[in-house]
């Protein structure tokens, strides 16, 4: 098996080696990621320059594992990644420094690159887990990642996978993705000129609903979430076309 591995962390982040480590128990790893941190930057893709490919010796890597730098997107890193190297049967994400659960499965740049996996038509798994004041204890977390790439890996009908893992696990959960509260939230400030500024911050949310990405990690559960490219409304779109008598097709008579 092949395996690529991304993140939106960039290159050096001790996340990806992490996981790199892991996925190398399943098959051959070879790493593509941002040159710089690409947090956030959702599906976004390089179109209006070119991009470069450069091999980059990581340390933490200790020469087992191919490693390229890209100046782009994690959508970007995917792209090219699975273009240079030939018969990629999976793409993992991560380990994220911080959870993706919720609304921040919107514009987490950990899923995007999972993302640009389901949409060549690879299976795609992002991994995430939180950040405290000191860097996750990876070591502890590898067992985790290890059990649930053997869960996941196994099974051919899961596309593309959001995963968050808790600082110290304690089962595993199957979820849905929380949508009841949004946590993004937009705070004036001013800079030492006294002009106006602002940040665009999380709000922490303490409820969730059961059976939720948040609802799992707050009882120290590993997430799964099973997540799809289609965003159609199917229950909406069903009902609309029937109070209009639209035809098989959709289309209103």
């Amino acid at each position: 098996m092949r395996i690529l591995i991304s993140n939106d962390d960039g290159i050096y982040s001790p996340g990806l080696a992490a996981l790199a480590e892991v996925a190398s128990k399943f098959g051959e790893v070879r790493v593509v990621a941002p040159d710089v941190e690409q947090s956030s930057m959702s599906h976004a893709i390089t179109s209006s320059r070119p991009l470069s490919y450069r091999q980059t010796p990581i340390a933490s890597f200790q020469g087992k594992f191919e490693a390229y730098r890209v100046n782009g997107t994690p959508a970007d890193c995917v792209a090219l990644g699975a273009h240079n190297w030939e018969g990629v049967d999976a793409v993992l994400s991560g380990i994220n420094l911080g959870t993706n659960v919720g609304s921040a499965v919107w514009h987490s740049g950990t899923l995007a690159a999972a993302k640009q996996a389901a949409l060549l038509g690879l299976r795609g798994i992002a991994f995430s887990t939180p950040v405290t004041e000191s860097e996750p204890d990876f070591p502890s977390l590898a067992p985790w990642v290890e059990k649930t790439l053997r869960l996941l890996l196994a099974q051919q009908n899961l596309p593309l996978v959001n995963v968050n893992i808790p600082i110290q696990p304690a089962g595993i959960c199957w979820t849905r993705q929380a949508i009841q509260h949004y946590d993004g939230r937009v705070v004036p400030a001013k800079d030492p000129m006294g002009r106006s500024h602002y940040w665009y911050t999380v709000v922490p949310i303490d409820q969730a609903e059961a059976g939720t990405d948040r609802w799992a990690m707050a009882r120290n559960h590993v997430s799964i979430t099973p997540l799809r490219l289609d965003l159609t409304d199917d229950e909406l779109l069903r009902r609309e076309r029937t109070r209009l008598g639209c035809n098989d097709d959709g289309v209103t008579k």
